[in-house]
């Protein structure tokens, strides 16, 4: 799929807004006032939540959006205003007097949250407030590709009333829509094009507590399905992934896609947004949903509140068909897949070190330098000489080990991610491709010296010179083995 598409296509995100807080701090003792931690905040943010963060990441994926909801007039509902309008997203926000902008401030210390602190008033909206809502869809709507109903049982869709005004408008015009659930009362949704429950909120619904087999969950979902008259149902399973249970009852399984697990929160959001731009640009539903998958294995290995992206997204889907396609994703790369990898792992904030050399007998030098470089970063790459590159620079009489048992060696070591291996005399066209974050090389390199200088730094990279382990050299090694063998 080119992500380009999804620039062409608008979509319609209705349901309750949110503002997120978070107060960023370190918690190092408790207070001498109550058995509680004291939190020294050192950093503030505001991000949209609820339906809010459905258009936040429509945004991120670089898609047309608007966002239709309620919210105070207040200061929070200016300011979530403000940053709608510096994401790019049109605000489509009817104030009302009578309830507060719903905020959320989150006390984040050491990665974990200590506290949320809820300002919020739920109740149904006014017969007034209600009508200019289904004025202003209206408006919007007919130049729409997908309408997403976000309902976090904030009000906005308190009664069925709304949503199913909303939902037969749409039909009545072939407009998708799209609702991402909560509750136990879905006749509000009727006649919805897809829902897309997590297992919990599924339960609400099918009153079944508890693990289900495979075999029940699809007889349940499928039930649900066909009693709500819905086109298609999405079951997100968090760690199993997710299933899709569409008209003629299939279920089509999708395994989660998620590297490292560092929040949740939001997932659901990320899953709604992806299914929604991808069916916009033309996927059907099974490609949407595993667009969707992608996506939500990205945002679950962020912290907090974060939206998806459309590079995060590309490099996502690079690396899938990579691994579909049955490349190879060992330590042992060749240098497309590298190249693919890098940008994988650098789309997720990691930072990507490199450092190259023979590695023709290892030693404790070469291991003292390889930890060093990989505690520069989060992944490190081994650019590795071939037997060829190898003979060129040391002589006929190396490599002592073949390229294929060099490459097996350090892929064994836990402080390599990646080896790459380059005939060249020099890792130049090989830092040219994967375009690393940090180069390394020993401190008996003159910055000067260092090949790939240039080339990394070029883009905002570093070039770090580590020390050395002295004592240890594979010439004198191969030396000392020759002479024991003479003698």
């Amino acid at each position: 799929m080119n992500l380009s598409a999804l620039s062409q296509k608008r979509i319609l995100v209705v349901g309750d807004i949110i503002l997120d807080r978070y107060l960023w701090g370190d918690a190092k003792r408790i207070s001498p006032e109550a058995p509680v931690p004291v939190v020294r905040i050192r950093q503030q943010s505001e991000v949209p939540g609820g339906a809010g963060n459905v258009a936040a990441n429509l945004a991120g994926l670089e898609c047309p959006v608007s966002i239709l909801g309620v919210c105070g007039n207040d200061e929070a509902g200016n300011r979530l205003r403000k940053i709608f309008l510096e994401k790019g997203i049109d605000p489509l926000l009817q104030e009302s007097i009578a309830r507060p902008t719903i905020t959320k401030t989150r006390v984040m210390a050491r990665g974990q949250q200590l506290l949320r602190l809820d300002e919020e008033e739920p109740r149904i909206l006014s017969a007034e407030l209600e009508e200019k809502i289904i004025a202003r869809f209206e408006q919007k709507a007919p130049v729409c590709d997908v309408v997403v109903l976000s309902d976090y049982g904030k009000g906005i869709f308190q009664t069925p009333n709304l949503c199913q005004r909303l939902i037969r408008y749409c039909k009545a015009r072939a407009i998708p829509v799209l609702v991402d659930p909560k509750g136990a009362d879905w006749t509000r949704y009727q006649g919805a094009t897809c829902v897309t429950p997590n297992t919990a909120e599924l339960e609400l619904v099918t009153g079944n507590a508890g693990e289900e087999s495979e075999p029940e969950l699809h007889q349940s979902a499928s039930a649900i399905r066909r009693r709500f008259e819905l086109e298609w149902l999405l079951v997100t399973r968090g760690s199993r992934g997710m299933v899709l249970y569409g008209n003629d009852d299939s279920a089509l399984v999708i395994p989660a896609r998620a590297r490292e697990v560092f929040d949740v929160s939001g997932a659901g959001d990320t899953v709604i947004a992806t299914l929604a731009a991808g069916l916009a640009s033309g996927l059907s539903f099974a490609e949407a949903a595993h667009l969707s998958n992608l996506a939500a294995g990205i945002v679950v290995g962020k912290l907090g509140t974060q939206p998806i992206t459309r590079p995060e997204l590309s490099a996502a889907m690079e690396l899938n068909d990579m691994q579909r396609q049955s490349i190879s994703t060992s330590k042992i790369a060749a240098l497309e897949s590298a190249r693919i990898l890098v940008k994988s792992w650098q789309s997720s904030g990691q930072k990507v070190v490199f450092t190259n050399g023979c590695y023709d007998l290892l030693h404790p030098g070469h291991i003292h330098l390889l930890h060093q470089s990989r505690d520069l970063g989060d992944r490190l790459i081994v650019g590795l000489n071939t037997d060829a590159s190898v003979r060129r620079l040391k002589g006929n009489t190396r490599p002592i080990l073949a390229e294929r048992d060099r490459a097996a060696i350090l892929s064994a070591l836990g402080c390599v991610d990646l080896v790459v291996l380059f005939d060249e005399d020099t890792p130049l066209q090989l830092i040219q491709a994967i375009k690393p974050d940090i180069l390394v090389k020993g401190e008996d390199y003159r910055l000067d010296q260092v090949v790939g200088r240039e080339a990394v730094e070029s883009y905002g990279g570093r070039v770090c010179r580590v020390p050395l382990l002295q004592g240890y050299s594979t010439t004198q090694i191969a030396e000392k083995i020759a002479s024991t063998q003479q003698s």
